[in-house]
């Protein structure tokens, strides 16, 4: 007996199927939620969040998570990787929407930062 199995993308704001959607963390004040988004939605939500991650006086700082009801610093990821690609593409870098940021454009995006 033959099975196919197939798998169905969804757009978590558009409800809309497409093979460019990809998982996405965001975390506010703590708070945090995983949405799927493509990659066309995942540019428009950074661009609405640029004015206030670059605003002046704005500082980087590390996300922190709880283990074992500690406070634990946790390491740099997926947040990082959105601002960084944002900041490559707003300056001329050409840059996958995945995959790994190379060390180059991380590099450059420190310095800038």
């Amino acid at each position: 007996m033959a099975q196919k199995v197939v798998t169905t993308y969804v757009d978590d704001v558009t409800g809309e199927e497409a093979t460019d959607i990809a998982p996405h963390s965001i975390l506010i004040d703590g708070a945090g939620v995983e949405i799927d988004l493509t990659d066309e939605n995942y540019e428009r939500l950074l661009e609405l969040l640029n004015p206030y991650l670059h605003a002046e006086g704005a500082r980087r700082i590390r996300g922190t998570t709880k283990v074992n009801g500690k406070r634990k610093q946790a390491t740099a990821g997926r947040a990082d990787s959105s601002a960084i690609r944002l900041w490559a593409k707003n300056n001329g870098y050409e840059i996958s929407n995945r995959g790994r940021v190379p060390a180059s454009v991380r590099e450059e995006y420190q310095k800038a930062n």
